[in-house]
């Protein structure tokens, strides 16, 4: 197990690298959505982001979680490497923290989204962090 606030230097190279990810939630029945995203890592923070339309069904499935938010798990792997990180989410509306995590999707994957006034955070506060990098 990693420490989400230190992590190894090869952990941090790892989730700076091109990777798609996975973001597991839970419905409200209890089954688990397991859906491609893009994921940044901030550390420092003990936070990862997603950034997506508010009527995605990840969104919903995190809202019907309640105002605690929803465990979630987002994990990205290359060959025998992986990484997954868990944490509680929590959807994020405020302009400044959609551009904020917008910024950190376009460095870490090379390209800025096209702008979309539904865009949200799923912010995840991070207390696991698992993998083999």
């Amino acid at each position: 197990m990693a420490d989400v606030r230190n992590p190894s230097p090869e952990y941090l190279a790892f989730w700076r690298e091109y990777h798609l990810c996975t973001l597991t939630t839970l419905r409200p029945d209890g089954t688990p959505h397991v859906v491609p995203v893009g994921v940044t890592y901030d550390p420092e923070a003990g936070v990862a982001r997603v950034i997506t339309n508010k009527g995605s069904r990840k969104v919903a499935n995190i809202l019907a979680a309640g105002p605690d938010g929803a465990r979630v798990a987002v994990c990205q792997m290359h060959r025998a490497r992986w990484a997954t990180l868990e944490g509680v989410a929590t959807i994020r509306t405020e302009p400044e923290v959609v551009a904020d995590a917008v910024s950190r999707y376009a460095e870490r994957y090379e390209r800025t989204p096209r702008p979309n006034p539904d865009r949200v955070v799923i912010e995840i506060t991070l207390d696991r962090a698992l993998g083999r990098a």
